[in-house]
């Protein structure tokens, strides 16, 4: 009873937190559900007993006006199912009937709901399955019965961030990964598999000694076995619980020895820990950096010198030469959409008529395309490489053998997504800023070459990180650290869980991270750090999704080649020095007449509340404006821009011309801007200034188009020349690009 008094105070006391009520001590803040955890880890035997509560409490929110807490509570009680040593068939039915309840609820409880009830349907019949699935694919084990792999990657900004804290998590990822061996992590799967079927009268402590006591090559015999077992019955619908557990018996009898089963001492239920997964930190140092790592996870370094498949080994300073340049992409994208090669050899005519040998042949052979530019090709960017990663499971076959006439063409087998890359963004809306960049560059490239796609689950996820301001040169004028977070405001208005779990790291990574160097350091850093990214990307799995924007930006000098960017949080505009004394000169005497600033002339289609759009232009004179993707307010829609542009109005009264400055804001999708006397201005994107444009005169802002839909969307009207509307394939394509940042609820409606 005292032990169940103190489980249900914790819960309470986190319910709390959710309604607004945080503690009074703040450095509790964001570590309820750590510490709820972290007690049920140090006494095993008490999970059924936070179960049952945390079941107690679902029910109870079900009845009341409480849905907040449904999702919330719902994680917390499966993050413990996962780690229980055992939990009875009655109280596993009992969780899987209120999941399938949620099914009438609207998104995302519905959503959740359905993914949690078809994971407790397999556990049930087999328990320890989710606890032996995660554990196989974020260690990347070897196993045919269950082939997939998952892995996190963190990415930090080195000059977004303080020297501090990126060598404080790249020393917690990598003694994480130094402490546990694979032969570690499958003898927690046999352990943990025994003991969630035979319960408690599994010894738990004799399978520990007697697994520690085999070579390594004889642990990986029992895994495989008890991963067969496990899987052959979760994958069974019809199969009974208790075939499993004759099953595993078998097994535990064979590994054993002569121990019978129920000798075991009278301890309680002992857990197993749950083993770290795969981490890496990665100091993020250019765009293209992102997608080589994900080839990278596909297709090792290790595996990528395969003979029949690159004639030379790769050089691992080579690998680190991504040779994809966005610049040139954008430039070949005219080659890339033509379906003629100029070749007149090439034409359809010519290959339908077959015709006998004549003297044509031989000049219609010297016919060749002249003044291209052969790019050399990286290893990375070779057909070889990347063909190279899809012959894994799932995959198709590097090439395709010359079909002969008359035999009919065996069908490619279907790829499987059997990765899944877990990219975790630290920072604040700079380093998201770059994400987009980072995003777009790979969906282009994806739209040219499907290599990642059909292949990768590719998720992302973000924790804001407030150090201050390490590196000025980096920030806005205007941005503080309240400022530079507004996507995790965002994300945390959205999700309760989030702001409660994931914004409250803000202000707390900082401080481990310059803490002395001491076992106590050690201790909170391993512990509560690594946890929490491991909790965030195991259970965070909804997606809030934030539109792209793209930039077109026009240069004072006419032999300037326009610049095309997207951003993702904000685009700033600022009046530019004069740098010559003769349009200083000018500068002063407009300024004594018109006022401060710039005349402008602004072309936008203002968003009204039954959706339609009237074009507006307006003509003025401003020092700069702002425009924010991110909506401010909870009310406010994610996908519009919200616009608000300083104008100068003169004032002509008797004591002289005065000047004052209003504030025009207004919601669009689509903004254009020019200077009319080619007066330049600034442009910054994404509070970066690093991402500063000068002596710009006109830009254009759109919704960035998904490069795919561009792609099919721009063929189709080479096709249909007087139609506008999407026909064909493009109906069915996502027109804009999206970026998803997943938290725990997604959007609650």
């Amino acid at each position: 009873a005292e032990v169940e008094s103190d489980i249900l105070r914790r819960v309470r006391a986190l319910l709390r937190e959710l309604d607004g009520h945080h503690p009074s001590c703040q450095s509790d803040r964001g570590m309820l559900r750590w510490t709820l955890h972290k007690k049920i880890d140090q006494n095993p035997s008490t999970s059924c007993v936070l179960v049952r509560i945390l079941v107690k409490e679902l029910e109870r929110a079900e009845r009341g006006d409480s849905r907040h807490h449904i999702i919330p509570l719902l994680h917390t009680l499966m993050y413990t199912l996962i780690q229980a040593p055992y939990i009875p068939d009655e109280l596993c039915a009992r969780v899987y009937d209120f999941c399938k309840r949620l099914l009438t609820l609207p998104k995302p409880f519905c959503t959740i709901g359905l993914d949690y009830a078809s994971r407790l349907k397999v556990e049930r019949t087999a328990p320890g399955t989710w606890y032996q699935r995660m554990v196989i694919s974020e260690q990347s084990l070897r196993s045919d019965p269950y082939p997939y792999q998952e892995k996190i990657f963190i990415f930090a900004d080195p000059e977004l961030l303080p020297e501090a804290i990126c060598h404080a998590l790249l020393s917690d990822t990598e003694a994480a990964q130094v402490a546990q061996s694979p032969q570690d992590c499958m003898s927690c799967v046999v352990t943990h598999a025994m003991q969630a079927a035979l319960g408690d009268t599994c010894d738990i402590h004799g399978l520990r000694a007697q697994l520690q006591a085999l070579p390594p090559g004889d642990v990986e015999r029992w895994f495989q076995q008890v991963v067969e077992a496990v899987e052959c019955e979760g994958s069974e619908g019809g199969s009974d619980r208790g075939q499993h557990m004759a099953r595993l018996e078998r097994l535990y009898h064979a590994l054993l020895g002569s121990v019978p089963a129920g000798n075991a001492p009278q301890e309680g239920l002992q857990g197993t820990p749950l083993p770290k997964p795969n981490i890496s930190f990665h100091l993020w140092t250019e765009v293209e950096q992102l997608w080589k790592e994900l080839v990278l996870f596909l297709r090792p370094l290790s595996q990528s010198c395969e003979p029949d498949c690159l004639s030379q080994d790769l050089d691992p300073v080579e690998m680190q030469d991504i040779l994809s340049d966005c610049e040139c992409c954008e430039q070949s994208r005219c080659s890339v959409l033509s379906t003629d090669s100029g070749i007149e050899r090439d034409l359809p005519a010519a290959a339908e008529e077959p015709c006998a040998p004549c003297a044509g042949d031989a000049e219609h052979s010297r016919l060749h395309r002249k003044g291209g530019i052969k790019k050399k090709p990286s290893p990375l960017e070779s057909v070889a490489f990347l063909q190279a990663g899809s012959r894994g499971p799932g995959g198709k076959p590097p090439g395709k053998p010359p079909r002969r006439s008359g035999m009919s063409a065996e069908p490619a087998a279907p790829l499987q997504r059997l990765h899944t890359a877990r990219v975790v963004l630290l920072g604040d809306d700079r380093v998201l800023g770059r994400l987009a960049q980072a995003y777009h560059s790979l969906r282009k490239r994806e739209t040219r070459r499907a290599f990642l796609t059909p292949r990768l689950n590719l998720q992302f996820y973000h924790i804001p990180v407030v150090p201050g301001q390490p590196n000025p040169s980096a920030a806005g004028d205007h941005a503080g650290p309240a400022e530079l977070c507004e996507v995790a405001k965002c994300l945390g208005r959205a999700d309760p869980w989030y702001e409660s779990n994931i914004n409250t790291l803000g202000h707390m990574i900082p401080k481990l991270a310059t803490m002395p160097s001491s076992p106590s350091r050690a201790l909170v850093t391993d512990l509560f750090l690594t946890d929490v990214i491991a909790y965030y990307a195991r259970m965070g799995t909804q997606p809030v999704c934030f539109q792209v924007h793209a930039v077109k930006i026009l240069f004072r000098d006419p032999a300037q080649e326009p610049a095309e960017d997207v951003f993702l949080t904000e685009l700033q505009t600022q009046v530019q020095d004069s740098p010559s004394h003769r349009e200083l000169s000018t500068t002063k005497k407009r300024t004594t007449l018109d006022g401060p600033g710039i005349d402008l002339t602004v072309t936008y289609r203002k968003v009204v509340l039954s959706d339609r759009e009237k074009e507006l232009v307006l003509s003025l004179r401003s020092m700069g404006l702002l425009m924010k993707a991110i909506p401010a307010e909870e009310a406010e829609e994610l996908g519009s821009l919200s616009v608000t542009i300083t104008e100068i109005i003169r004032i002509n009264n008797l004591a002289g011309r005065s000047f004052s400055a209003v504030a025009n804001r207004f919601k669009t999708r689509n903004i254009k801007i020019r200077s009319p006397e080619q007066r330049p201005f600034l442009v910054r994107l994404d509070k970066d200034s690093r991402r500063t444009y000068r002596d710009v005169i006109g830009l254009e802002v759109s919704p960035c188009l998904e490069p795919s839909y561009f792609l099919q969307k721009t063929r189709t009207m080479k096709l249909s020349l007087h139609k506008t509307e999407d026909v064909g394939l493009v109906k069915y394509l996502p027109k804009s690009l999206l970026l998803p940042i997943n938290t725990f609820a997604g959007v609650i409606q």
